[in-house]
């Protein structure tokens, strides 16, 4: 089994839906656009922000850029907490850092917010450290998120990589995983579409926190 774990985190190790959306309603509305379901706003979990604005509600680059700010006003203090750790999620981190495993965070979110909830949920007392994105958009890939996530390890050779797994919940994890050469493990207690993490090839797929902790520690 894995002996190396890299966790994305929206989705993953939290459930983030209502801090998200509710701050890409935000963003919109400032933009004069009105989107009054919050469900719409779910595929906004998981890719670069600044991408699905531009996908979903055909803005400019300009726009998104606008958008993305609008956004940040009200999720730097009001969004980023409304937030919770999946249940059973701690206890896993605890059973697999108890078994000698290796654990980091690689997340599409600004590093500089994963931090922060790192710190308050209190996911440093398992993980060895965390890798988002950069604030200003230049690492707006999840693929470049973890190379970076492995350059931390030197992880760098096919021997080394086969010792790692990439966990997530959207398409964007197991192409960002096999664009590094590891394998991904999907959730299907995340955000995903039925069918979207077989479909992108995740090698392997769980759908339950506690099905999770049986595959990793059997």
């Amino acid at each position: 089994m894995y002996q190396n774990l890299l966790f994305d985190l929206d989705g993953t190790l939290t459930d983030s839906a209502e801090g998200i959306t509710k701050c890409c309603q935000y963003g919109l509305a400032k933009l004069g656009i009105d989107e009054p379901d919050l469900d719409k706003l779910r595929v906004f979990i998981g890719p670069p922000l600044r991408a699905s604005y531009m996908k979903y509600y055909g803005l400019t680059e300009a726009q998104a850029e606008q958008g993305v700010a609008f956004y940040r006003e009200r999720y730097t203090d009001i969004g980023i907490w409304e937030n919770k750790v999946y249940p059973g999620m701690m206890d896993l981190l605890q059973a697999l850092k108890g078994d000698g495993r290796r654990l980091g965070m690689a997340t599409a979110k600004p590093e500089v917010f994963a931090k922060r909830i790192a710190e308050r949920f209190g996911f440093n007392d398992y993980l060895e450290d965390v890798t988002g994105c950069s604030l200003d958009g230049k690492t707006d890939n999840k693929a470049l998120v973890v190379a970076a996530a492995l350059a931390k390890w030197n992880i760098v050779t096919p021997e080394q990589k086969a010792t790692i797994a990439l966990i997530g919940d959207r398409r964007e994890d197991v192409l960002a995983a096999h664009a590094n050469g590891i394998p991904c493990i999907g959730v299907g207690f995340g955000f995903a579409a039925p069918g979207e993490l077989q479909e992108a090839g995740a090698e392997h797929y769980v759908e339950t926190v506690d099905d999770l902790r049986k595959f990793l520690l059997k």
